[in-house]
C-alpha cells in the first residue's frame, strides 16, 4: 500500500470532509453529496495528502447515526474521492468499514480503536484513537491518574494487536478532546515526543476544538471557525514535535508552512554543503 505522507516534508495533511448534520464546526454544509464531492476535490487542490470522510459526528454529546443512514452518507462521497487520491473512512461500525473500503477508502480512521481485524483482513491502514468513553459521555468528568502514561500504554497495545495481525500501516492518535479536560489535552500536546517512541506514525486532531480557543485572548466567543489561528499554532507544535499526521479543516495554510519549512531546510542543507 503507498503511504499518503507528503513526499516533500515528511507530514500528512489530513483534510477533514464530514458528510453530517451536527458536526461541531462544519455540520450541515456538506451533507448534500455533491456539495462533499466538491469540498473534498478542493482539499485534494489545496494540497491534502488524504481526505477523511466522516458520516458520523462524534463531537461530545453527538448521538449514534443508524448504519445504513452513515453508508448512504459516505459511500459516493468515498467513491468519488477515491478516484482523485487516498481517502479514509471515519467510523466506529465495522460494516461501514467494511463497505466504504471497498468503494475505494485504504485506512481506517477508527475513534473507537476497535476495528483492527478490519482493517486487517483488508489489508488497509488503521488509525487507532485513545477515547475515554462514547462521544454521549466522554467530557463528563473525565479523569485520569497520569494521562500521558495511561495514553501511552493504551496506544501501545493497539500497536502490538494490529502487529500481530499484520496491519502494515498504523497510525496512533492520543485522542485530543475524547475524554479529556483542557489540562489533559496540554499535558498530551506537551509530551507529544514521548509517543513517538512507540515506533508507530502519530496523528494528531486539534482543529478547531473548544479547549483551544478557551487558552486565548478570544476566548470562546464566536463559531468554530473562527479558530484557525489556534489552530494552527497548535498543530505546527504538533509538527515540530513529531507528529507525523495532521487532521484539519483548513489545508492551505498548513501546506504553506510545510512548504516554507522545506524551502528554509533546502536553503540550509545547500549552505552546509558549500
Amino acid at each position: 500500500m503507498t503511504s499518503p505522507y507528503d513526499a516533500r516534508s515528511g507530514v500528512t495533511v489530513m483534510g477533514i470532509l464530514n458528510v453530517t448534520p451536527d458536526s461541531f464546526s462544519d455540520g450541515g454544509r456538506y451533507l448534500d453529496t455533491q456539495a462533499a464531492i466538491a469540498h473534498g476535490y478542493e482539499l485534494f487542490a489545496q494540497g491534502a495528502s488524504l481526505v477523511d470522510v466522516g458520516g458520523e459526528s462524534t463531537r461530545p454529546g453527538a448521538r449514534t447515526v443508524p448504519e445504513d443512514e452513515e453508508l448512504r452518507r459516505v459511500l459516493p462521497v468515498v467513491e468519488a474521492l477515491a478516484e482523485r487520491g487516498t481517502v479514509s473512512i471515519d467510523t466506529r461500525k465495522a460494516d461501514v468499514a467494511r463497505q466504504a473500503l471497498r468503494a475505494g477508502a485504504t485506512i481506517i480512521n477508527d475513534v473507537s480503536a476497535s476495528l483492527v481485524t478490519v482493517a486487517a483482513d483488508h489489508g488497509a491502514g488503521w488509525v487507532a484513537m485513545h477515547a475515554q468513553g462514547d462521544p454521549q459521555t466522554m467530557q463528563n468528568e473525565p479523569r485520569y491518574v497520569n494521562v500521558v502514561e495511561e495514553v501511552l500504554r493504551f496506544l501501545d497495545d493497539c500497536r502490538v494487536k494490529a502487529d500481530r495481525l499484520g496491519v502494515s500501516e498504523i497510525y496512533l492518535d492520543p485522542g485530543i478532546g475524547f475524554g479529556k479536560t483542557v489540562e489533559h489535552n496540554l499535558a498530551l500536546l506537551g509530551n507529544l515526543a514521548r509517543f513517538r517512541e512507540l515506533g508507530a506514525p502519530i496523528l494528531i486532531g486539534v482543529s478547531r476544538k473548544s479547549f483551544l480557543a478557551g487558552l486565548t485572548r478570544l476566548g470562546l466567543i464566536g463559531d468554530p471557525s473562527d479558530r484557525e489561528e489556534q489552530s494552527l499554532a497548535a498543530n505546527i507544535w504538533a509538527i515540530a514535535n513529531g507528529a507525523s499526521v495532521v487532521r484539519v479543516h483548513e489545508v492551505a495554510p498548513i501546506v504553506e508552512y510545510l512548504r516554507l519549512v522545506e524551502a528554509i531546510e533546502s536553503a540550509r542543507r545547500v549552505l552546509c554543503l558549500t
